[in-house]
């Protein structure tokens, strides 16, 4: 199978379509973040890549605290929105109908209409060309309990969430599997 090689550039994907809260209750910002992840399991770490012409980035950068919250697909119009409109001219989280709740570890609010929260303390920024990165300890998880089973496991696969990959917008679909299970010994049925 032949490839073509193209120049360098950010064709990772899929990346979550991730609503970014800052700021404070009294005066919460939203903007839409496809530049995320995890960077380490102990501690628990993350990143966000922000422009820093970006309204946000200020609010970040001033109290070191944001929270990421993850989308589903009946709010992806509302996501794209918080994209490309800015803060500066609008009340985005308003506008789009969502709604604010304290978080649990910082003074910035989470999205009560996302699944899943992650509450993130700023540890340290980089400056990397087009975007900064302030990579960040998730100090605390907020989980919509209807996603909870009664063994206390996550069950994300029934969250519909939303990706985003080279400019456009996916619902992810069904599980495949678990981590490990290609090595897993099958269970031996009893006769």
């Amino acid at each position: 199978m032949a490839k073509q090689f193209w120049k360098g550039s950010a064709l990772l994907a899929p990346v979550p379509a991730a609503l970014v809260t800052c700021g404070t209750m009294e005066k919460p910002n939203v903007l839409t973040i496809g530049w995320t992840g995890i960077c380490c399991t102990k501690p628990p770490m993350t990143y966000i890549s922000v422009r820093p012409e970006r309204f946000s980035y200020d609010i970040i950068m001033d109290s070191g605290e944001f929270v990421i919250n993850l989308t589903t697909s009946a709010m992806v119009k509302q996501t794209d929105f918080c994209g490309v409109k800015s803060g500066r001219d609008v009340n985005k989280l308003e506008t789009c109908g969502f709604h604010t709740v304290p978080s649990q570890k910082l003074s910035v609010p989470l999205i009560e209409e996302c699944p899943v929260s992650l509450e993130c303390k700023v540890t340290e920024t980089k400056i990397l060309g087009s975007h900064t990165m302030f990579l960040a300890e998730i100090v605390g998880v907020d989980v919509e309990e209807k996603y909870i089973d009664s063994k206390g496991k996550l069950n994300l696969q029934q969250c519909g969430l939303t990706a985003y990959a080279h400019g456009e917008y996916f619902a992810l679909g069904r599980k495949l599997g678990d981590f490990g299970y290609s090595v897993r010994k099958k269970k031996k049925h009893r006769k």
